[in-house]
């Protein structure tokens, strides 16, 4: 079986960090991905994509991403649910479709930055440093 996938996309908010009961850095964003195709009305609609990224790729991601930044993330489709703990809501089942990022490029440097950052990583564990400045934009 095969489950992989590719985005490339645009933040649709800043990166959220936080960290399980364990102490593992979680960081969740969502990619906003325009369609290949165009509607009847001659338009490209959107997808909004979420992504969960861990270790050490989380914190990259809390760190260096931003709403509105060009992203490629590589990874693998998660389908969970959970039951609502409180609220009006409490007791119902909720489904979540997210993408696992293995790897995330960072394809742009943020708005209003003029500073150097790090690149996404090829694996969680792993990180490979690279200097935007050095990139034409």
């Amino acid at each position: 079986m095969i489950n992989r996938v590719i985005l490339l996309g645009r933040l649709t908010d800043d990166p959220q960090m936080r960290y399980t009961s364990n102490g593992t850095p979680v960081t969740n964003f969502s990619l906003a991905v325009d369609r290949r195709f165009t509607n009847q009305q001659g338009e490209r609609e959107t997808d909004f994509i979420d992504i969960v990224a861990w270790r050490k790729l989380a914190e990259l991601c809390a760190d260096y991403l931003v709403k509105g930044q060009k992203a490629a993330v590589d990874g693998w489709l998660q389908v969970r649910s959970y039951e609502v703990q409180s609220g009006e809501n409490q007791g119902q089942r909720r489904t979540v479709h997210e993408v696992v990022a293995d790897n995330v490029q960072f394809l742009e440097k943020p708005r209003g930055s003029g500073g150097t950052q790090s690149s996404g990583t090829e694996a969680p564990e792993k990180s490979s440093g690279f200097n935007p400045d050095d990139v034409p934009f």
